[in-house]
């Protein structure tokens, strides 16, 4: 005779000893690795007071490591947003032969170590790299310089917008796209009015990932800028020369500025995805009784 199904079993998860321990083992974890680490910076930044946590940021080199940085950032992120667009419209919006490959192409630096996409930089255009006699002849300098850091973390950071657009536009489809252009609108306009409106907070979102990832770049930036102070350090390797000559609160106190973007792009995440489900409660409202 079969047993009766035992509707009410208890599924993983459900009881109170297993839930409690889940729970415990997630919040130590988050404790440990995230949140200890953050409060041992901002404590030994803020140990010996406020002026010298100011003083130690106001250094020369840290300044200039925090503009060359913050530079950094405004030629990338724009320049890697236009990329991304560009490339998810053509991926999700066309149909042509190579597509995936072109995706896989772009998606490429997730899969490279930074430190070994610098060393590639360096045989391409370091001085007995591809092209390095080329720009010795004509006196273009690229490595260890303003343009190589650009141009590495460039690389770095080009998959994080294309990678947040790409699912949302394929999810979308292309019906939107195609009554706009039987109605007579061109390719840009299509693109201003129809498609980036519909993933401007994935863009958003986006875009502050890879400007959180530019400035907190090290591997490949460590390869291509030759780490000279006061020259080509961006903040992330003046944090390191900063605790190699034991200047400790020196060096945590730079550390806070990449805290703080972290944190701040946390923050944007947070206020990105509550305006989207706002946005989506307000375009598509549940039915009563639904």
């Amino acid at each position: 005779m079969a047993h009766p199904v035992n509707r009410h079993r208890l599924r993983v998860g459900d009881g109170a000893v297993t839930r409690s321990v889940i729970l415990t083992l997630v919040l130590a974890t988050t404790a440990l690795a995230l949140i200890a680490p953050l409060a041992v910076i901002f404590a030994e930044a803020f140990a010996r007071g406020l002026p010298t946590y100011l003083e130690a940021l106001a250094r020369p080199d840290t300044l200039h490591a925090v503009g060359l940085t913050l530079l950094t950032a405004l030629v990338c992120v724009p320049l890697n947003t236009a990329f991304g667009i560009a490339a998810a419209w053509a991926v999700t919006k066309f149909s042509f032969r190579g597509r995936n490959l072109l995706l896989a192409v772009a998606e490429l630096p997730f899969s490279i170590s930074p430190i070994v996409a610098g060393v590639a930089y360096l045989f391409v255009y370091g001085a007995q790299g591809l092209f390095g006699p080329f720009l010795q002849a004509h006196d273009i300098k690229i490595m260890f310089a303003v343009p190589a850091i650009i141009l590495a973390s460039l690389f770095v950071t080009a998959p994080f917008v294309l990678r947040e657009l790409v699912p949302l536009m394929m999810a979308q489809g292309r019906d939107e796209e195609e009554a706009a252009v039987s109605l007579g609108a061109s390719g840009f306009d299509v693109l201003r009015l129809v498609t980036l409106p519909n993933v401007k907070f994935a863009l958003l979102y986006g875009a502050a990932l890879c400007n959180a990832r530019v400035m907190g770049e090290f591997g490949a930036v460590s390869i291509v800028s030759g780490n000279i102070r006061g020259q080509t350090s961006t903040l992330p390797l003046q944090i390191e020369l900063l605790y190699q000559d034991s200047h400790a609160v020196a060096a945590f106190a730079a550390a806070t500025v990449l805290a703080g973007v972290a944190l701040f792009t946390l923050v944007a995440k947070y206020l990105i995805e509550r305006a989207e489900r706002a946005r989506g409660e307000i375009v598509a409202p549940r039915r009563p009784g639904h």
